[in-house]
């Protein structure tokens, strides 16, 4: 198939290249235009442009734009360029991080002025490119049956870790449920490593438990490989504030718990624990930094 991706950040320049490397078209832009050209320079089957009308351009009818662009403003001045040199049934892909109510808002904005539209909760960071995306999508089920070669492509395999989960909304709704519950593991796994580090007469090696843990154990799951990586070479992570950034799905998912009267005290404790992170010093909140450091390349605060 053929597609554009605006935004070529960590996650939108490693789908651009999973896809090409699966052999769809891919046309690509980015607000810094060089990130474009070294992407279409290393993967043949991309093609770099330096406008959005270049774009739209390079695209036959009926097109396909996926936005991975940060959520808030820059999402929306995006989607409101595209509708501006789209053609009517062109379909528009969020693909971000965006709150499920702004993507309902959205939604009806843009089919309204005739086009089509499929919000995509993305997981996958930094490591998407080899092991493939986890995607939960939103959107008419002609749409999306339609869009199926490029979600088996970004999926881990063709009828695994991709899938409709309801209508518009629906797909950024669970995303932001996923993260919250990635929260609340995260914040389990940093604590009981922490109390383990506090256990000085033991002398624990805090690396090789967590590889001991890594196979067989009820708790062995992706985010302990990571956990078991960021204590590869330093267990005390001394080179790590323990500062702890929320993306904001937390704060939406554990709102949405209140909205619902659903009680979340998991998840809503583990967000206070960001909170806290930044007032404290914590061997847990810097397992919480180095965590989300591995995962999503998100950036750390240096001691």
């Amino acid at each position: 198939m053929e597609l554009g991706i605006v935004g070529l950040g960590k996650m939108g320049a490693n789908m651009a290249r999973r896809l090409a490397r699966a052999g769809h078209r891919v046309v690509v832009f980015n607000r810094t235009v060089e990130k474009a050209t070294e992407l279409a320079g290393e993967e043949k089957n991309v093609t770099a442009t330096q406008s959005i009308p270049e774009l739209v351009k390079e695209l036959k009818p009926s097109r396909t734009v996926w936005v991975m662009v940060p959520s808030g403003n820059p999402t929306e001045e995006m989607i409101d360029e595209l509708m501006a040199n789209l053609q009517k049934h062109d379909v528009i892909i969020d693909g971000g991080n965006s709150y499920y109510k702004d993507t309902l808002r959205r939604a009806a904005k843009i089919t309204n002025e005739g086009f089509e539209f499929v919000d995509v909760g993305t997981s996958g960071g930094i490591w998407g490119l080899k092991e493939g995306y986890s995607l939960m999508i939103g959107g008419k089920k002609e749409i999306v049956s339609r869009l199926s070669p490029i979600f088996e492509s970004l999926a881990p395999a063709p009828n695994k870790g991709w899938g409709r989960v309801g209508e518009t909304g629906a797909g950024h709704f669970v995303k932001m449920v996923h993260n919250g519950i990635e929260y609340g593991m995260m914040e389990a796994i940093a604590e009981g490593f922490d109390v383990m580090h506090a256990k000085k007469e033991f002398n624990l090696n805090l690396h090789d438990i967590a590889e001991i843990w890594r196979d067989g154990s009820v708790v062995r799951s992706w985010l302990l490989d990571l956990t078991s990586a960021a204590l590869t070479e330093d267990q005390n992570l001394s080179h790590i504030k323990s500062w702890v950034a929320d993306s904001g799905e937390g704060r939406w998912t554990v709102t949405e718990g209140i909205d619902q009267a659903v009680p979340m005290p998991v998840i809503t404790l583990a967000l206070q624990m960001r909170f806290i992170s930044r007032l404290d010093e914590s061997y847990a909140a810097k397992l919480l930094a180095a965590m989300r450091h591995q995962f999503g390349g998100h950036e750390v605060k240096l001691q």
